[in-house]
């Protein structure tokens, strides 16, 4: 199968889908690698390591798409590269569609076949991590007093308390956010509505400033929170939510909420998405920080981790074919979005309330 790697052109995104390692493992299963010049560069790797992993370089992201059937990214088809798309592709990135029906629309005119990275994850998104770890260096910056913080230190020194920070959720994202924020001192509240959760986080830091609770307790510890984050995935058809826009009146005016699960109007009513060039906001005097693509900050390791979770799929997907992969693969069937002009997924469906398909029943029929 043509395998295509384009560059990213989300602004500061500098994540690659697919590393040099993974390039020579399709290469020797016999497909053929086509990478956009630069597509790798900050992410570690080179033009000339795509080509000594036998990959042809592409100037253009046109001429990726133009020689390619099967398109591996690591973001959303964006408007600028809409013009390129064919109904003979297979598309493979995180293509969160249900918020996006431009690029949903698109896909479903073109009538090729897409398949949302996000939702194939067995073992959850290996930048999820990644995501937490990040997102609490940068509240941990917004605590500081030249940001607008409250202007303790992460650690306590001379008698002065350190920070504190509230955790909502404590899943993959919360686990990446505490080990980030226990391991520099930070006073931390973790907060989960599963037990399991709130034991794991005990037994793995049992020896720092760790109180955990449940999500309902909140309200108790949102007055004295100087940093509030959000690792929660938020179901996109609620309307309700954890935090909604009064409680912000209860938060100190130097606090700071930083939603690194960042679903617009999820758990956080007054989260709307932002970007590394202009990451905050203020709502009712309290800073947002609310950037969508986190793992973009640190793309050598992002890059590794996506190249590496995703690659059994697509080898799959280029052995059979996608549909056969997703009737062989219930985890890539997960991700089916749409094909042949007709909309698989059904999460899309209930938010756009548009027709569909449900996934197995279309790949019973397919041919």
């Amino acid at each position: 199968m043509d395998i295509g790697v384009p560059r990213e052109i989300k602004p500061q995104e500098g994540r690659v889908a697919l590393l040099p390692a993974q390039v020579a493992i399709l290469v020797a299963d016999g497909h053929r690698l086509r990478v956009e010049t630069g597509a790798g560069s900050l992410a570690g790797a080179g033009d000339n390591d795509y080509m000594a992993a036998g990959a042809e370089i592409l100037e253009s992201g046109e001429a990726v798409y133009a020689a390619s059937e099967l398109v591996v990214k690591v973001k959303e088809i964006l408007p600028g590269e809409f013009a390129y798309l064919r109904r003979e592709h297979v598309i493979f990135t995180n293509i969160h569609s249900a918020l996006d029906r431009p690029q949903l629309d698109r896909l479903l005119e073109v009538g090729l076949t897409a398949i949302a990275a996000e939702e194939t994850h067995e073992h959850g998104s290996p930048n999820s991590v990644l995501a937490g770890e990040v997102g609490a260096l940068e509240g941990v910056r917004l605590a500081l007093a030249p940001f607008g913080g409250v202007g303790r230190h992460f650690m306590p020194h001379f008698g002065a308390p350190p920070t504190r920070a509230v955790v909502i959720g404590l899943g993959g994202v919360g686990r990446g956010c505490l080990r980030t924020l226990c391991s520099l001192g930070l006073t931390v509240v973790g907060l989960d509505t599963d037990t399991g959760a709130r034991r794991h986080a005990v037994l793995d830091w049992c020896r720092a400033d760790l109180i955990v609770d449940d999500v309902g307790a909140l309200p108790r510890y949102l007055p004295d929170a100087d940093l509030l984050f959000n690792c929660v995935l938020w179901d996109k058809a609620r309307s309700d939510h954890i935090v909604t826009r009064a409680m912000l009146a209860d938060m100190k005016p130097t606090a700071a909420i930083v939603d690194i699960a960042c679903d617009r109007a999820g758990a956080i009513e007054t989260c709307r998405p932002t970007t590394w060039s202009d990451p905050v906001y203020v709502v009712d005097g309290i800073r947002h920080y609310c950037v969508d693509n986190i793992p973009g900050a640190v793309p050598v390791a992002a890059s590794a981790g996506y190249a590496e979770a995703i690659l059994p799929a697509l080898r799959l997907i280029a052995r059979v074919g996608p549909l056969e992969a997703c009737r062989r693969n219930p985890w890539i069937a997960r991700g089916l979005t749409c094909a042949g002009g007709v909309l698989t997924l059904e999460e899309a469906a209930r938010i756009q309330d548009r027709p569909f398909t449900p996934a197995t029943e279309f790949l019973a029929g397919a041919a």
